[in-house]
């Protein structure tokens, strides 16, 4: 199985910008990054500027997109896949897959929280969290990460994610 770790937050949270910095920090240290980015409205492929395009321009080896009609690598479908659908169907020679959306799944999840989007915490203790990346530190019993400490996420990443699989 290839180890995930799911990029969660709202919208305007900053997910996209910490994605494309830890494909670029983990391909830096010798990893096949894939992304899964859900949408659940749907979505045209492959438009210049769009989530989609910029994790490929940041140097993803695979993107697939999945919304409840479409899922690219472009396929039609009737229903929203699970992610662990589309990890079998779709990804392959890759050492680890971030997810951004899908904040209900099982995988390991680090959110992504900003002040100025002025919004409570998705943090849910026992809801396989594993750190958050803020503009601000939080002390609630998981790692807290400067948003900007692409690093450290990525130190956090490749030991607890990518070294125990």
């Amino acid at each position: 199985m290839i180890p995930a770790v799911s990029i969660v937050g709202k919208s305007g949270s900053g997910k996209t910008t910490l994605i494309e910095k830890l494909i670029h920090e983990l391909r830096q240290r010798g990893y096949r990054v894939a992304t899964i980015k859900h949408n659940r409205h749907g979505f045209d492929i492959d438009h210049e500027g769009k989530d989609s395009w910029r994790h490929k321009k940041a140097g993803a080896q695979m993107t697939v997109i999945a919304s409840p009609i479409q899922v690219a690598i472009i396929e039609d479908t009737e229903r929203d896949y699970e992610i662990s659908e589309l990890i079998e169907n779709y990804i392959h020679d890759v050492d680890i897959i971030l997810i951004e959306g899908f904040k209900g799944n099982a995988y390991p999840k680090i959110e992504v929280f900003r002040s100025e989007v002025g919004h409570e915490l998705l943090y849910i203790p026992h809801n396989n969290y594993v750190a958050i990346a803020s503009d601000q530190p939080f002390n609630i019993g998981i790692p807290s990460f400067d948003i900007n400490n692409v690093t450290g996420i990525a130190d956090l990443i490749e030991n607890s994610i990518l070294n125990t699989t």
